[in-house]
């Protein structure tokens, strides 16, 4: 069988099973049990293509996580991240905007802190989409800062998403999250310069409004007492994982211990609290295991059928110079991210890409934070990006899709002008990792 033949079939194998309705990671494993067979040998095939994927599962990479859900789901359901939101709400006093800077600036935080863009785009759009409309804020000064900082969440870390990216494509777990500290805070930068341009162009999307002004010494007892105590847990992880304390399974251990400190600290640690956490948790790791599973043994079917070398091979013989090929594989994923969820993305096009990106000679690292943020506009792409049905199910009533395609769109420019600086200058991701 050709290549293209191979990949036609194991390709078109798990369109056809997602779309009668099969979950990915099952369309995945299904698929892989026919390429095992056809590729394979049969019966022997399938056998070795599920010990490969077992294997896969006792990685210690994948610790980090269930340890990193397991602390974002502590500080939301004690409720520690709700009193950063307020703390954060106080201190920014009377500004135009003040709302929409104040989802980004707590919205970067809390969707540090879940790892979760779908629950932090959830939990902000309830609370505060409301309250904006309330004020008279317009549609897109509401909705837009929210879409743009629930994307966050996939590459600042502790991020789940890029542990899970990492394991797939056999990249450095700490470098990764390394990677997107500093692009992840100058996209949060461009947001806030969004605020303000759009503040500037129409005052009235976002009227301000009286609040009541408090003295220095309760600013400083908010930020010691709901804001320190959060951010030092994530300090921590960084520094940690940044000096070589800890590996970044064990960062994401003092990670979760350091929530249940906090969290007895303030006297919110209930049992039914900590029972919410670890269900959620547990949810979404055999999930992720699932996918590790079904990755894993994709990628050795793909390679031992032929397929990815051919593909490769066909690739580079246009000798396109690399910059071209990594647009037209940015491209994919912009495309994809339109019709797809992110982990469906990755399972598709991760055992192809990096292969193709290490033959073209980029940095696994830079590369990998790269296909995050293609997977981040994924997130808010209309027509079916997630984040966009996550706010229309939060949204009040009156709110449109329209509406929330438009306010998702100056964000996703954002992204693209990180994803250019980040072409045009790679040690911004690359400078902290190689430290």
């Amino acid at each position: 069988m050709m290549w293209f033949e191979a990949l036609a079939l194991l390709l078109g194998a798990i369109l056809v099973l997602m779309a009668i309705g099969m979950p990915v990671a099952l369309a995945f494993l299904a698929a892989n049990i026919l390429g095992a067979w056809v590729f394979m040998g049969g019966e022997r095939g399938v056998t070795q293509m599920l010990n490969n994927g077992l294997g896969a599962l006792t990685s210690y990479a994948l610790v980090p996580i269930p340890l990193f859900l397991l602390m974002g789901e502590i500080f939301f359901h004690t409720g520690l991240g709700a009193r950063m939101f307020n703390a954060i709400d106080r201190l920014l006093g009377r500004i135009p905007g003040r709302l929409s800077y104040v989802t980004v600036l707590g919205g970067t935080g809390f969707a540090t802190m879940s790892g979760s863009s779908m629950g932090a785009t959830a939990l902000l759009g309830s609370l505060l989409v409301p309250e904006m409309n309330k004020r008279g804020y317009k549609k897109h000064m509401s909705i837009g800062p929210i879409l743009g900082t629930g994307g966050l969440a996939i590459i600042i870390p502790p991020s789940a998403l890029a542990v899970l990216l990492a394991t797939m494509a056999k990249v450095d777990i700490s470098a990764l999250l390394m990677a997107g500290v500093i692009p992840g805070l100058v996209l949060a930068s461009f947001y806030v310069i969004t605020i303000w341009i759009q503040t500037r162009i129409d005052p009235d999307a976002a009227p301000a409004y009286d609040v009541t002004p408090i003295p220095l010494a309760e600013k400083l007892r908010l930020v010691l007492r709901d804001v320190v105590p959060l951010v030092g847990v994530m300090a921590l992880i960084v520094v940690m994982m940044l000096f070589g304390i800890a590996t970044p399974s064990e960062a994401a251990a003092f990670g979760a211990l350091g929530a249940i400190l906090v969290a007895i600290a303030f006297r919110c640690l209930t049992f039914e609290a900590m029972r919410k956490s670890v269900v959620g948790a547990l949810k979404v790791t055999l999930m992720a295991y699932l996918i590790v599973f079904g990755s894993a043994t994709f990628s050795q079917i793909l390679a031992f059928s032929g397929a990815s070398g051919g593909l490769i091979t066909w690739a580079t013989s246009f000798d396109l110079a690399p910059i071209v090929m990594l647009l037209a594989m940015f491209a994919v994923l912009l495309v994809l991210g339109m019709f797809m969820e992110q982990i469906s993305m990755m399972l598709l096009t991760v055992p192809v890409f990096f292969p193709l990106a290490a033959s073209l000679g980029f940095d696994p690292v830079w590369f990998a934070l790269i296909v995050l943020l293609g997977l981040e506009i994924g997130f808010t792409s209309p027509p079916f990006g997630l984040l966009l049905f996550v706010m229309k199910g939060v949204a009040p009533p009156d709110t449109t899709m329209r509406d929330i395609y438009l306010a998702a769109l100056p964000y996703i420019s954002c992204t693209l002008l990180l994803v250019a600086v980040l072409i045009l200058y790679p040690p911004l991701a690359l400078w902290l990792p190689g430290l």
